[in-house]
């Protein structure tokens, strides 16, 4: 069984940073993506970024470059969401996701954390 499981959310004033970790369990991931994702309220889901696990590969929304990075701990078998100069934009519940390389759709969700950016 495939676990996601999200921690490090909370509340930061504008300008301020935080970090979100995502720990995954239950299979190798070796030939997977990990990307993150967030949903304000009244809005749709929206990509934030993403990290191919075979070459380390990221790729982030344009609204978040320069903002965020995605590191990864391989011994924790962890991928986070670095956050600075938070913005009150930012606001959303955040979820870690996963997919295999060969497909298009993330198929493995975790639960979500609130990050709530205070101007």
């Amino acid at each position: 069984q495939v676990q996601l499981v999200e921690t490090g959310g909370g509340l930061v004033q504008a300008g301020g940073s935080l970090r979100l970790s995502c720990a995954a369990s239950g299979r190798t991931f070796m030939s997977y993506a990990m990307g993150w994702f967030r949903q304000a309220p009244g809005k749709e889901r929206e990509f934030v970024a993403a990290i191919i696990l075979t070459d380390n590969s990221r790729s982030y929304a344009d609204s978040v470059k320069g903002r965020f990075t995605i590191p990864r701990d391989n011994a924790k078998n962890t991928v986070s969401l670095q956050m600075i100069c938070g913005q009150p934009e930012d606001t959303a519940v955040y979820y870690c996701a996963a997919r295999r390389l060969d497909l298009k759709e993330y198929d493995y969700w975790g639960q979500g954390t609130q990050v709530t950016v205070s101007s």
